[in-house]
């Protein structure tokens, strides 16, 4: 039997945050966790966070860091102050994590922190149910990359880009050791009562589209052997600088921008372009990529990467779509679960920032939708700047997206 519970509390200051979460924490219902996942707005001190967690459950595999504006539970919107606790307990499964720097080789450091976090669960060689990942914004491709070098697609792998209050470079990441700035944990997952995923943008196409002609070579994250350059700042669409094809099809909405170039990401939630990645009975499904700047010479920036070659979509949404969505992901994920009929045990939610910011006061609405969907079972939910799952069999990275996986009973 799988127990999970969360735990919010919000204050000023870490230790009084600290304080109230082990308070509540002590007076329910005793639970030791197996696995845990810790989410804070980045204000908060980690080195007490990481601290105060490892004393209180010295055993539990731990995997988190900081979200934008704080957490969400089922019982609503934490606040910016908000440090968020979910607690697996399940004395039949196994769990693990491992925690690395990332650099030289992102891919690399991806690949030996799996075999680690695997080996953590004692469980080296094994194929684990489900892969949670929690990153620095930047390499999110060649991490992937690097743990599909031991388990390719055969488990999905989960997670988030960890996130500050202002797009400021303040996000953090918490593993088994202690916390990082420029980091990757990875979580390892057997449970004994089955995990459900899901992973779903709340964009449809606009009806403009066009061929990514040029990405810059310079800032590419990868060329191929074919000569093939992928990277997150396109030079031209249909062979025009980028910025100003992108500006035409959402009605120049960034015209005052084009000359002198900056920060677009806000006026571009929703309107990002897609990637087609496939077709589910017959529709077509898309992978949101977020404009984050305009840059010198109409080069567009993205929080994620693209191919030469690829043809990319004009997509838009609204707040609506995006308050409902939540709730369907969580449905979804459950839906999935090898053991529905046990019931859900609890579970987590991956909730873009970019949407969340564009939502705005309709966060309350998104909270209670997940909750409804949980069905009075616990959840946590963490707010990033990237995010990573399953679509269509493949593990990718893309932006503006929602996931949840669901514990079974």
């Amino acid at each position: 039997m799988i127990q999970v519970k969360s735990f919010v509390a919000a204050a000023e200051t870490t230790a009084a945050a600290l304080s109230t979460l082990l308070a509540s924490i002590d007076g329910a219902v005793p639970i030791t966790p197996d696995f845990l996942w810790v989410f804070f707005g980045s204000a908060h001190d980690d080195d007490a966070i990481w601290t105060c967690l490892r004393r209180k459950f010295p055993k539990a595999a731990l995997i988190g860091g900081t979200s934008c504006s704080g957490v969400m539970s089922e019982a609503g919107l934490g606040g910016v102050d908000s440090i968020g606790l979910l607690l697996v307990e399940d004395p039949h499964g196994a769990y693990g994590s491992a925690a690395c720097h990332l650099i030289d080789d992102p891919a690399d450091c991806a690949e030996r922190a799996l075999h680690d976090a695997l080996a953590s669960a004692d469980c080296a060689g094994e194929l684990p149910e489900l892969i949670w990942i929690y990153q620095s914004p930047g390499h999110e491709e060649a991490v992937l990359e690097g743990l599909r070098r031991v388990v390719g697609d055969r488990c999905p792998i989960l997670g988030g880009s960890s996130a500050d209050n202002a797009i400021a470079g303040r996000w953090r990441q918490l593993g088994p050791h202690g916390p990082m700035s420029d980091g990757l944990v990875v979580g390892v997952l057997f449970s004994s009562g089955g995990i459900g995923v899901d992973l779903q943008g709340g964009y449809e196409p606009s009806g403009e589209s066009g061929i990514v002609t040029r990405v810059d070579r310079h800032a590419a994250a990868e060329v191929d052997a074919t000569g093939k350059v992928r990277g997150r700042h396109i030079v031209s669409i249909d062979d025009q600088p980028a910025a100003i094809v992108y500006d035409r099809w959402i009605d120049g909405a960034l015209a005052d921008m084009l000359d002198h170039g900056g920060s677009a990401l806000l006026r571009t939630t929703m309107c990002p372009l897609g990637i087609k990645t496939g077709k589910i009975e017959g529709i077509p499904h898309y992978l949101p990529l977020h404009p984050d700047r305009i840059l010198p010479g109409g080069v567009l920036s993205t929080f994620a990467s693209v191919e030469e070659g690829t043809t990319v979509f004009a997509m838009r949404g609204n707040k609506s779509r995006l308050v409902a969505r939540a709730g369907k992901v969580v449905s979804a994920a459950a839906n999935t679960l090898p053991n529905a009929i046990s019931g859900v045990a609890g579970g987590l939610v991956v909730y873009c920032a970019g949407c969340m910011f564009a939502v705005g006061e309709d966060m309350h609405d998104v909270s209670s939708t997940i909750a409804r969907s949980f069905d009075g079972a616990p959840f946590l939910g963490c707010f990033t700047f990237g995010e990573q799952g399953t679509v269509l069999g493949k593990n990718v990275h893309g932006n503006l997206m929602i996931s949840a996986i669901v514990f079974g009973k």
